[in-house]
């Protein structure tokens, strides 16, 4: 028997036992991957100057092994539609990555909306991607601890000790989780962290050819990405939910969600 499938089948049986799994702990999940505790990473994006061109998307999966045609990303691009007549469009076709060269709404299953461009009363794009939460749920809800956040305010999964559960993938509440069709195991954004702890871009910054992702420590107070969030009108998603996320949005549309 596999160690993945062995653990697996502990927590069913400790589960059908009535023993909550916030109860069962099998490893410390917490690792000293932090070169610098003054570091705490945090994310930028400006939503007036992205235009879904999906180039981030692209770079995104190529960087992260992420099959292109697997319809699963690390990163995507909503685009929002808003007509004079009070009806409101979201769509994310393979999560904007070929961008959006059509002006009709993919409405899922096979189906599109055209719009007449009359009618519409404002369009926008939204980029996003794991928040890397100051209190991320989904860390609380992994049997094995290999969800875990780092001393530098990254959220990372360790691939060798993940049972491919999907609790964490349901405990997130921005749907930014998501099973690795090859690997079968808990995949998300690591915020590029094999780069940015060597001082290089993100893949989707270094990408994005109209500086609507920006990277910053929030830890420094002269980083322009910290005078942005401390000085200027930002927003977060779902702030109600009180996961502290450091994905911070400027021109954030209340709308969105």
């Amino acid at each position: 028997m596999k160690r993945r499938d062995f653990l697996k089948n502990c927590i069913m049986v400790i589960a059908g036992a009535s023993v909550p799994l916030s109860a069962l702990t099998l490893v410390d999940p917490r690792k000293v991957l932090a070169a610098n505790p003054d570091i705490q990473w945090a994310f930028l994006i400006n939503t007036e100057k992205c235009v879904g061109c999906g180039f981030c998307v692209k770079a995104c999966k190529t960087e992260n092994d992420i099959p292109f045609e697997a319809n699963v990303t690390r990163t995507w691009v909503e685009r929002y539609v808003y007509t004079k007549d009070d009806r409101r469009y979201v769509d994310s076709p393979k999560g904007a990555l070929y961008g959006y060269t059509e002006s009709r709404v993919d409405l899922g299953r096979g189906e599109f909306k055209e719009i007449d461009p009359k009618n519409v009363g404002k369009a926008f794009f939204v980029p996003k991607l794991c928040n890397h939460c100051g209190t991320p749920p989904c860390t609380q809800v992994c049997p094995v601890g290999a969800t875990y956040k780092t001393d530098d305010g990254v959220v990372l999964v360790d691939r060798k000790w993940c049972i491919g559960c999907g609790y964490c993938i349901m405990a997130c509440p921005y749907a930014a989780r998501f099973f690795h069709p090859v690997l079968k195991v808990a995949d998300k954004c690591t915020f590029c962290y094999h780069r940015i702890s060597k001082g290089l871009e993100t893949a989707c910054v270094n990408a994005c050819p109209f500086g609507a992702r920006r990277m910053g420590n929030i830890h420094d107070i002269n980083d322009p990405v910290t005078q942005v969030i401390m000085n200027e009108r930002v927003g977060v998603l779902k702030d109600e939910f009180g996961t502290k996320p450091q994905a911070f949005y400027i021109g954030l549309a209340q709308e969105v969600r």
